[in-house]
């Protein structure tokens, strides 16, 4: 015989029934994507340059990441929500007024310098903040979006390959590029800067 306090347990209305199964995903994917919403928005930020895009990109990116966390097989979290918030800022773009920095970036029609960070790269973080904020805003999305996962997101190659659906060496040869562009956009004088500007 059963006890009387595991059918007290037991939800007789189907309706809840469906509801306590739907509450352990959710929960679950608060408990696993919700941490790193700063992650999230800080790179929506720096790809949109807008507090009030960031935050539509992030919400949409959230709604699809809740979508599709079923999808979802382990691994990193915040590498496959970063993922997310990328695609989800690209197909917003497109939506959006054109952007000509969006199109037409080759990798091979911008050389890279030199791969190896520079005294100067090592010392952006004691450049001025708005000045390195302005210079970051000034570089095309393809590297603005590396060099803000690396730097600022602390991800690795691999991860940022993952995000930007890149290869290592794309990731490596942009983040380089990336650097030299930061450099030249706090050294030269505004009408120096924009004769680098890649249009």
């Amino acid at each position: 015989m059963v006890p009387n306090e595991v059918y007290a347990d037991m939800p007789t209305d189907p309706a809840a029934q469906s509801s306590r199964h739907n509450a352990a995903p959710s929960a679950r994917f608060e408990a696993l994507v919700l941490p790193y919403l700063d992650a999230a928005y800080n790179l929506a930020h720096w790809l949109t340059r807008n507090p009030t895009d960031a935050q539509d990109v992030v919400q949409e990116a959230l709604l699809r990441a809740l979508r599709y966390f079923d999808s979802f097989r382990g691994g990193d979290v915040r590498v496959w929500l970063l993922a997310i918030v990328r695609n989800t800022y690209y197909s917003w773009r497109t939506r959006s007024a054109h952007d000509p920095q969006l199109t037409g970036w080759d990798d091979d029609a911008h050389p890279q310098v030199d791969e190896t960070p520079s005294p100067e790269t090592l010392t952006l973080l004691a450049v001025d903040i708005d000045a390195l904020r302005h210079a970051l805003d000034r570089l095309p999305p393809p590297l603005r979006e590396v060099i803000v996962l690396r730097e600022l997101e602390e991800c690795s190659y691999k991860d940022i390959a993952t995000i930007t659906e890149q290869k290592i060496g794309t990731v490596m040869s942009r983040l380089a590029r990336a650097r030299e562009r930061l450099k030249v956009e706090l050294t030269c004088h505004p009408k120096e800067v924009r004769r680098h500007d890649v249009r």
